[in-house]
């Protein structure tokens, strides 16, 4: 049984930076597609960004294109999302989730794509 757990999430000024790690007790990830999404207040969860299995193909939101970076160590026991130049909108909490696959070019941006999520960690960037 697979149990993601984020850390990493705090408190930050506008402009700070954070990033937060995604595990699964120390065992790989490898054969998962992964992806983040949030929930700010009163809002609907989003997708933030996604990483196929073998990790060659990356997606991100718009709204935080060349702004969030999404990674993993090496041997993929743990995803990374590292977001930089944070802003007030950018509050939310933050899930990983992960696809069992056997595709290894593919990323997911549709939550009902993910097999297991995390129970979140929350961001919350100051003006």
């Amino acid at each position: 049984q697979v149990q993601l757990v984020e850390s990493g999430g705090g408190l930050v000024q506008a402009g700070g930076s954070l990033r937060l790690p995604c595990a699964d007790s120390g065992r790989t990830l490898s054969t998962y597609a992964l992806g983040w999404f949030h929930q700010a207040p009163g809002k609907e969860r989003e997708f933030v960004s996604a990483l196929s299995r073998n990790g060659d193909n990356t997606a991100y939101a718009d709204s935080v294109k060349g702004q969030f970076t999404i990674s993993t160590d090496n041997p993929k026991n743990t995803v990374y999302l590292q977001m930089n130049n944070l802003k007030p909108e950018d509050t939310a909490d933050y899930y990983c989730a992960a696809k069992a696959v056997y595709s290894d070019n593919y990323y997911y941006q549709v939550q009902g794509s993910y097999d297991y999520w995390g129970q979140g960690t929350k961001v919350n960037v100051s003006s």
